[in-house]
């Protein structure tokens, strides 16, 4: 059965191709499995993504992945966004965004770009900063571990 979040991440991943091949980029076997790893699950850890790679295709090197990681990156095809001490998750991306991380259960949850709009622009006007509002999550509680230590 084909679901709207299969369709998107199918969608996501013909996209990735393209801009691969417009880069001047090939799509290598290593970068099309790290793909189909990221559009299974949400924000993965490089290890996570480590061993989703070796669940579809056990021949691909970690080392392959790594480097697939840091050029689906640096392409725009792949966010990673750093979460509380050191650790990093990655994720099929349409468009950069901000992410929230959960202290309590380590959901990471994607955010709407404009609230962070304008706090950009004051920094930018105020202070000559420039926001990368995509690259570390905000830390806190999610709403379901909030509800939950309230009861």
């Amino acid at each position: 059965m084909v679901t709207a979040e299969s369709s998107r991440h199918d969608v996501l991943v013909q996209r990735a191709a393209d801009l691969l091949h417009h880069a001047g980029e090939r799509m290598t076997g290593p970068r099309r499995v790290v793909l189909q790893a990221l559009a299974g699950d949400g924000h993965l850890s490089a290890e996570a993504v480590v061993e989703q790679v070796k669940a579809i295709d056990p021949t691909v090197h970690r080392a392959s992945v790594y480097r697939a990681l840091e050029t689906l990156s640096r392409l725009g095809l792949v966010q990673h966004v750093h979460l509380g001490h050191g650790a990093t998750a990655y994720h099929l991306v349409d468009e950069e965004h901000p992410h929230a991380h959960c202290l309590t259960c380590g959901r990471v949850i994607d955010l709407p770009e404009q609230p962070f709009r304008a706090l950009a622009e004051s920094l930018r006007d105020e202070s000559g900063f420039v926001l990368d509002a995509g690259h570390i999550a905000l830390s806190g509680q999610c709403g379901a571990c909030r509800a939950g230590s309230t009861s």
